[in-house]
């Protein structure tokens, strides 16, 4: 007796059972895949948003730092101007007290015989004109205004002879340049180094 076994019901049971074993094998793929894109997404996203948060960060330090500069600068420039004024105001100072020596100096060392008739001043330069009793005499104010601590470089520009009073006399006219005496040179510049370096401070 010969015995028959059918084994078509356990083919179709075992395609059956690799069909869906492919079939959960695609649909856990397909979750992975899907969970990798969406990590994948929400990374990029959050380094992006990283990324802005640091750009924004950064842009916001930079308006920082410009503001402090432009506040700098604006203290730079207030320094320079109260140092300039300062400037102002120690020359005016030498000015006032120079003044009295410079018309001082210029009495004293006036010759005898010799006059002045006029007498401008333009910064550091002063024309005067005047009339001495003869050459030698204006000769003898130029040598004496030379030696002065407070003038420099007399230099004559006219010299002519005019009868007056039945005599001739010579009427000059000459420039010499008024100086700052060392000391006081030396003061202001050292006012104005003070300034600077507490400014500095």
């Amino acid at each position: 007796m010969t015995t028959r076994i059918n084994l078509l019901p356990w083919r179709e049971i075992r395609r059956r059972e690799q069909d869906r074993q492919l079939l959960s094998i695609s649909i856990g793929t397909w979750i992975l895949m899907g969970l990798v894109v969406f990590y994948t997404h929400w990374y990029m996203n959050d380094s992006i948003d990283h990324q802005k948060a640091r750009n924004n960060f950064v842009k916001n330090e930079i308006g920082k730092l410009e503001k402090q500069i432009e506040e700098i600068e604006e203290l730079q420039r207030r320094k320079e101007a109260l140092i300039a004024r300062m400037e102002i105001i120690q020359q005016l100072q030498r000015d006032r007290t120079q003044i009295v020596h410079v018309f001082d100096d210029l009495v004293r060392k006036l010759p005898k015989g010799v006059y002045f008739t006029s007498l401008t001043k333009k910064k550091k330069a002063i024309n005067l004109e005047g009339f001495a009793q003869s050459n030698a005499r204006v000769s003898a104010l130029m040598q004496n205004l030379d030696s002065s601590e407070w003038f420099t470089n007399p230099n004559l520009d006219v010299i002519s002879v005019t009868p007056q009073d039945g005599s001739r006399i010579s009427k000059f006219s000459l420039k010499v340049k008024e100086q700052d005496k060392p000391e006081d040179k030396t003061a202001a510049a050292d006012a104005v180094k003070k300034a600077k370096t507490k400014g500095q401070s």
